[in-house]
């Protein structure tokens, strides 16, 4: 079977170092992949070449074996696309707008669309114009859902949603691939990149970062360590235990994070006779905190 997506060398240069430098991506069938980077790192400007809503400079990509600038008219059937940027379509309601672009995409089913709206709690005969962000952001999820693509691509998708449909539509997501979608899916919800999200590709200045899994983002197994202890020890000594960073003892509290083995920290916590230990792997935020704090180079 071939790959969802397929991106080999693909570049837009907009000059002083904006855009999207030779990236080479795959995606399996079937998969979520979280898109994540800084705002103006380059993830919307994947997408909209992947969508051939504006044209590489060089490189390729192929969308469920189809290629993206050749064959657009052929994805853009079996994609369904949520744009970051929502357009505007003042004086008509908000059914009106699903309606049409359904009637445009064809083959959708009867009862499909008001059953979306129903569990994201859209009001179909409201104007659309004067909908919340959220209330559009709806809109368009409608339309993205709809026709049960191959390929959903999601370019901030829960921006302005509360809660509760934010909960609902990772429920559609999931759905979504149990029936054999593929998922790409930019966010700035980290939480929800790591709840949701197979894989995650971290983007920083329009290059692939790194690739994996958050277990295999973690190359360094690193952990956020917190002691309570009976005797507070020297912070310094703490700083100089093989494998510790951002070292603190403030009374009985100790903190750090350790990368690498535990037992050097381990025989220095011993020494100050611990009372309660507690111990967590880094968090999706905290793995791109670090990623993103290290110079471009490293």
């Amino acid at each position: 079977m071939t790959k969802a997506v397929v991106c080999a060398g693909l570049t837009k240069d907009y000059g002083q170092g904006r855009g999207v430098f030779d990236l080479d991506l795959e995606i399996e069938r079937g998969e979520i992949l979280g898109l994540v980077g800084p705002n103006g790192t380059g993830k919307t400007t994947t997408i909209r070449m992947l969508m051939d809503l504006i044209r590489p400079d060089r490189g390729s990509a192929t969308i469920l074996g189809l290629d993206s600038r050749r064959d657009s008219l052929a994805v853009k059937r079996r994609v369904g696309y949520l744009p970051g940027e929502l357009p505007q379509y003042p004086g008509v309601t908000a059914g009106y707008v699903i309606g049409m672009l359904a009637g445009l995409r064809g083959r959708v089913e009867a009862g499909r669309i008001a059953a979306l709206a129903e569990r994201l709690q859209l009001d179909l005969g409201r104007r659309y114009e004067k909908l919340s962000h959220g209330n559009k952001q709806k809109v368009h999820i409608v339309q993205a859902f709809m026709h049960e693509p191959d390929l959903l691509i999601l370019d901030e998708p829960t921006l302005g949603l509360d809660p509760i449909v934010q909960q609902e539509f990772r429920k559609m997501v999931t759905e979504a691939v149990a029936g054999g979608t593929t998922v790409v899916l930019s966010s700035h919800v980290l939480s929800e990149v790591e709840s949701v999200c197979d894989r995650i590709a971290l983007i920083r200045s329009g290059h692939l970062l790194r690739i994996g899994s958050l277990v295999e983002l973690r190359t360094v197994r690193a952990h956020c360590v917190e002691a309570v202890v009976g005797r507070p020890g020297d912070p310094a000594d703490l700083a100089r235990v093989p494998g510790v960073t951002d070292a603190e003892v403030n009374g009985e509290l100790v903190t750090c994070t350790l990368h690498g083995p535990v037992g050097p920290l381990l025989a220095w916590l011993t020494t100050c006779e611990v009372v309660e230990l507690d111990s967590r792997e880094l968090s999706l935020e905290e793995v791109f905190l670090t990623e993103f704090a290290a110079p471009a180079d490293a």
